[in-house]
């Protein structure tokens, strides 16, 4: 068995793992990469391999970053089934197509106001792209063995991440490999915790935080406190969070929030029309998480859902306090940015970050102190009050990550660290070598491997 490295080496994006067995060829995710333009270049060069040549692609879960680039794979020629958990396949189905059409959106806004190097600036896919992606997608339930070929069989187990997150086994009679996709936490305010995998001869493990512990701060408290100060002195709060996963976290917190009458009584608003269908899909998944019926239903009623973009724009036409939850949460794209545009000038008002925020990526700069970001072509102050929720992070750290190989009843003969920067790899394998005495390996960009 041959493995290759095709994404997410050093970086925490773009998760790609080209194996191949026997003949046949399965791509362990598919993503995007994201953040520095270094990176984001790589979306636009040829796949590695024929699209055309790989008999399937396996998803471990639905952010962009390790299914964004399934459109593109379609569209150069592969016609192969799509395997994801089905909480997975709801995801992807709204997650790709908004992609799609933000592109479309991007580029036509950059032709129009010219500030694109490229003449005339064209979109990597399109919502149609997407569609058609889409008809490749097969459902798979957790726990059930799904064949590839006659010797080689795959399965998938939760990994509490987001909604339909899956460690994915593959079992040949020569060995077993286990690809972690992003490892949840246990003790989530939502998703179930993740589940123990006792054998595998190889372990692709990802390192996002390898090299820190996430804080112990009450989220309710901070957030609660950030959004009193706030409104009492006239600003409203932005909260950027990615769609599918943190979006239903906020809205969690600022529900109990309410319940508790720690919240000032302002507008809540949800603007993201995929982190509304997230968040309707959450309550078709009830199994899929920990929240009653009742609550889910609660938790998915505190905000007013935005759906058009005259109603996202009349939000900031209104200048009394308010609360915007909106994707994108590295403010990388999506309605989010208008109002960026809008209250990071403002020194009453606040943008809360609640998520990791890669390299170069404007989350970052801003995070790093930066006092203005160029958005839509054109420079943007910030002198907003910035404020950061580490606690709420849905990646397991180097503590967690540790606890969760311990349960490990036979450990790998070999752990490939991937999907984080090099520091945080680094450190997860230094602690992985010391603790579990197993040789643990960093790959390179395309680099290919004999298991």
């Amino acid at each position: 068995m041959k493995l290759q490295f095709l994404g997410a080496t050093e970086t925490v994006t773009g998760s790609k793992y080209l194996l191949n067995e026997e003949g046949k060829k399965i791509l362990v995710d598919c993503g995007l990469f994201q953040g520095i333009k270094e990176l984001r270049l790589r979306n636009w060069e040829p796949f590695t391999v024929q699209p055309s040549e790989i008999d399937a692609v396996v998803l471990t879960h639905a952010h962009l970053d390790h299914s964004g680039y399934l459109p593109l794979l379609v569209r150069q020629g592969f016609k192969g089934p799509i395997y994801a958990t089905k909480a997975t396949c709801d995801l992807v189905t709204i997650l790709l197509k908004d992609a799609g059409r933000i592109q479309e959106e991007d580029a036509a806004r950059a032709n129009r106001y010219g500030y694109s190097k490229h003449k005339p600036a064209e979109p990597l896919y399109t919502e149609q792209d997407a569609i058609q992606s889409l008809r490749l997608l097969s459902p798979i339930e957790f726990g059930e063995d799904y064949p590839i070929s006659a010797d080689l069989v795959f399965n998938a187990k939760r990994a509490g991440h987001i909604l339909g997150s899956a460690f994915i086994t593959f079992r040949s009679p020569q060995t077993t490999i286990v690809f972690s996709g992003d490892l949840g936490r246990p003790n989530s305010f939502i998703m179930k915790d993740p589940a123990t995998i006792q054998t595998a001869d190889y372990l692709i493990m990802e390192s996002t935080y390898g090299g820190k512990e996430h804080t112990k701060d009450d989220p309710f408290e901070q957030l609660g406190s950030v959004i009193r100060k706030t409104v009492k002195q006239g600003g409203s709060v932005i909260i950027p969070c990615f769609a599918v996963g943190r979006a239903q976290t906020i809205m969690y917190i600022l529900e109990q929030l309410k319940e508790r009458n720690q919240l000032p009584k302002v507008p809540i608003y949800l603007d993201s029309p995929m982190a509304v269908d997230a968040t309707e899909i959450m309550e078709r998944n009830m199994s899929e998480h920990k929240l009653p019926k009742k609550l889910c239903r609660d938790v998915c009623a505190v905000a007013e859902y935005v759906s058009t973009v005259d109603q996202s724009k009349a939000i900031d036409m209104d200048p009394s306090p308010k609360i915007i939850i909106s994707a994108s949460g590295m403010l990388e794209g999506g309605r989010v940015l208008h109002h960026l545009k809008r209250y990071a000038p403002d020194p009453k008002s606040a943008i809360v970050f609640t998520g990791f925020q890669a390299p170069m990526t404007r989350g970052a700069r801003i995070l790093s102190g930066e006092k203005e970001v160029k958005v839509h072509g054109e420079l943007v102050p910030v002198r907003a009050h910035i404020e950061a929720l580490e606690s709420l992070s849905s990646h397991a750290d180097m503590k967690e990550s540790l606890d969760w190989l311990r349960g490990f009843t036979k450990m790998p003969s070999k752990i490939f660290l991937t999907h984080g920067e090099k520091e945080s790899s680094e450190a997860l394998k230094k602690r992985i070598e010391e603790e579990f005495d197993v040789d643990v390996y960093i790959p390179k960009y395309l680099e290919e491997v004999e298991l």
